[in-house]
C-alpha cells in the first residue's frame, strides 16, 4: 500500500468550501480566504507555511467537518491573494494584522489556531499579540526563525544530511557569494530580470521540497517546476528571512509568558531537517500547558503518516473541549 493510501486512512474525506471571498487589507494587498466544514462548528484558523506557500485543499482534511468551522487564507503575495509575489507591505506584522481583520470580518470572537513550519511561527506570534483570541494552539514542525535555524537549513547543517540535494542549491550561486546564500538568493529573487528570478526560485524551492519528507516524494519535489508557485514561495520566504522576519531575535521564546495559559499541542518529526526538533523542545519547555509529541519515523511534512495521525488526534481532542 502506498504512502498516500495509508494517509487516506487517517485523514477525513475531501470536502469543498461553502464560502470564499477576497478581503482588501491595504491599498495594495487583497487576501483570499475560504470556509469549509460546519458553519456552526468550532472555528479554527489554518495558517499555511512558507511564508509564501499558500493554503491547500488537503488542509481541510485534518478536521472533522461535522465539528469544525475550517477557515483558511492565503497570506500576502501568494496563492490567490494579490498582487502575486509582491514584497512591498509584506511582513510579519502585516500578516498578524490580516488574521485579526479576517477574524473580525467573519464575526468570530475567538478561535483555535492550527499551523506548521512557518505557520507555527505566525501562529505563535499571533497568539502572543492577541492571546484573548486564541482558544488553543495546534502546531507542527516548530520554526522560530532564529539565526541558528536559518543558518542550519540555508547555509550549513542540513547540507551535511542531504549533500546531494544541497549541491545544486549552493552551486547556483557563484563561489564568491556562497558564504551567505540567503543574501545571494535574495539579490537574484528581487532581480529585474524575470529569468534570473525564476531560475533562483526553482533552485530555492527544489532544496526545500527535497528535504521535507523522511523519504523524499517526487510529486513534492516537482512543485519546484510550477514557477508561479516557486517564485512566490522563494521570493517571500527569502524576503522574510533576510529581514529576520521583521522582529527581534528570540521574539517567540522571550514573549512565551504571554501565552503560558493557552493549551498547546506540538507535533514534531524526529528527523525533521527543515525545522529540527530542538526548537520544538525549547518551545515546549517554556509553555507549561504544552504537550510535545515527537514522531519517531517522520520528517517535516504534515503529509507524513505519523504526523498526520497525531494532528488529527489533536484536532479531535480539541473539538471536545471548546
Amino acid at each position: 500500500m502506498g504512502d498516500d493510501s495509508k494517509l487516506d486512512e487517517v485523514l477525513y474525506p475531501e470536502i469543498e468550501t461553502h464560502q470564499n471571498g477576497f478581503l482588501k487589507v491595504s491599498e495594495l494587498h487583497t487576501i483570499a480566504w475560504e470556509r469549509s466544514g460546519n458553519p456552526n462548528g468550532q472555528p479554527v484558523i489554518v495558517i499555511h507555511g512558507g511564508p509564501g506557500g499558500g493554503s491547500q485543499p488537503a488542509y481541510r482534511r485534518y478536521f472533522d467537518p461535522e465539528s469544525w468551522d475550517i477557515i483558511q487564507f492565503d497570506q500576502r503575495g501568494c496563492g490567490q491573494s494579490t498582487p502575486h509575489a509582491e514584497l512591498e507591505e509584506n511582513n510579519t506584522q502585516a500578516s498578524v494584522s490580516d488574521i485579526e481583520v479576517l477574524r473580525q470580518h467573519l464575526g468570530i470572537e475567538d478561535w483555535h489556531v492550527f499551523g506548521g513550519s512557518w505557520g507555527s511561527t505566525l501562529s505563535l506570534i499571533y497568539a502572543i499579540q492577541h492571546p484573548s483570541r486564541v482558544k488553543s494552539l495546534i502546531l507542527r514542525g516548530i520554526f522560530m526563525c532564529r539565526k541558528s535555524e536559518l543558518r542550519w537549513f540555508y547555509q550549513d547543517g542540513a547540507s551535511h544530511i542531504f549533500p546531494d540535494a544541497f549541491e545544486p542549491y549552493r552551486e547556483h550561486i557563484p563561489s564568491e557569494e556562497q558564504h551567505d546564500l540567503i543574501s545571494a538568493y535574495h539579490r537574484r529573487l528581487t532581480s529585474d530580470d524575470t529569468e534570473i528570478r525564476r531560475a533562483a526560485a526553482k533552485q530555492w524551492t527544489l532544496w526545500e521540497m527535497a528535504t521535507s519528507y523522511l523519504f523524499p516524494k517526487q510529486d513534492t519535489i516537482e512543485k519546484a517546476d510550477d514557477l508561479d508557485f516557486a517564485v512566490a514561495f522563494a521570493r517571500i520566504e527569502c524576503h522574510y528571512f533576510l529581514n529576520g522576519i521583521f522582529l527581534e531575535e528570540g521574539y517567540i521564546l522571550n514573549n512565551a509568558p504571554q501565552i503560558a495559559h493557552i493549551p498547546c499541542v506540538i507535533v514534531q518529526g524526529r528527523y525533521d531537517v527543515v525545522c529540527p526538533a530542538r526548537s520544538a523542545w525549547e518551545l515546549h519547555k517554556v509553555l507549561p500547558l504544552s504537550r510535545l509529541r515527537i514522531i519517531a519515523d517522520a520528517g517535516h511534512s504534515m503529509g507524513e503518516f505519523g504526523i498526520a495521525k497525531e494532528l488529527i488526534l489533536a484536532t479531535d481532542e480539541a473539538r471536545q473541549h471548546p
